[in-house]
This record gives structure tokens, sequence and C-alpha cells, in this order.
């Protein structure tokens, strides 16, 4: 599958994705990407973010691939089961927080439970080995539950711009692998 044939929806996570970020510039460079605007980035919600997600896969005129990034995982992992069957048809999901181990941030809280259950669609998440948000052991963890194909990005800390990924070109063509693995 080419990123022709897909709605790629790009799914930011806590204040949103800055012009710097991966998920920018590749919103930038990628014909069908669309960024999935959140009424406000700097306070989640998890009803509204999960809404908002479902109505832009539900409003979506070709098959969607998620590209989440954050707190955009775990709004994509609860937004999944009100997903039309069949409408979304993979993800590529980057750096989830650990919202479940250690002091709970009370901004962040109607996020939990993280949910645990097996994404229904190809899914491939990417994790750091010096995550400050998410130990690699926690998103191996996710990944098994949600039947994730976990690709080890490292030593790459958040995997944002403050990490040292803009452009991300080994981002792009995993990205790559997975449309392509979709047939």
């Amino acid at each position: 599958m080419k990123s022709s044939d897909t709605a790629l929806l790009i799914v930011p996570g806590w204040n949103g994705s800055d012009a710097d970020h991966w998920q920018s510039r590749w919103e930038g460079r990628l014909s069908t990407a669309r960024r999935v605007e959140q009424a406000d980035f700097a306070r989640p919600d998890r009803g509204a973010w999960v809404a908002t997600l479902q109505s832009a896969v539900a409003a979506a005129e070709k098959p969607v691939v998620l590209i989440a990034h954050s707190l955009g995982v775990l709004t994509a992992a609860h937004a999944a089961p009100g997903f039309p069957a069949g409408k979304v048809v993979g993800a590529f999901l980057v750096a989830p927080p650990d919202l479940e181990t250690g002091p709970m941030e009370p901004l962040f809280a109607s996020f939990c439970p993280v949910p645990r259950a097996a994404l229904p669609f190809p899914t491939l998440l990417v994790a750091s080995r010096t995550d400050p948000y998410c130990s690699y052991d926690a998103a191996e963890a996710l990944a098994a539950a949600w039947g994730a194909e976990l690709v080890d990005a490292g030593e790459a800390g958040h995997i944002n711009p403050a990490a040292g990924f803009g452009p991300w070109p080994e981002g792009s063509m995993r990205l790559l692998g997975l449309l392509q693995s979709l047939g």
C-alpha cells in the first residue's frame, strides 16, 4: 500500500507537535497526511480526544493509518473499539507514556487505566530504551497486550525534537515498511 492510498492521520500528544517535530514535518511532506486537531492540546481529556479521533477516522475517505506519538498513542488505544470496522488498516505508534507506574500526573488521569485489549489492525510500536516517560519494559508490555510489533529505537529519549528527532528518516523508513506490509 502506498501512502497515497491511505488517509494518514497524525495524532499528536500533549501540547501538540511543534513545527520541528517529526509528526509536523511528515504532515507537510505527505500529501494524504492530516493532523487530528484537539480542542485543547494543553489540557487533555480522554473523552474529548477519543471522540475527536473517532470522528476523524469516520470522516476519512480512504483506509486510515494512524501515526501517533506519546499521549496520542493512548488516545488511539482508547479510541480503537469505536472505529468503524475495517476503517483503520494500520497504526504507527511512537513513544507511549507509562501513566500507570509511579506518581500519577493529575492532568493525564482520565487516560487511565490504559487499555490492554489487542488492537484490531496491524501495529508497530516504536519505543526507546531511554524514554523518560516510559521504560522499555513497560512499552514491551503494551506491545504484547496490543498485539503490536515492537521496534527498539535504542537510546532515543522520547523520540521528539528535544531528543534530536526532527526529520527522523529512520522513522520514515519504518512507516514505509508498515505501509508496504499492508499490501
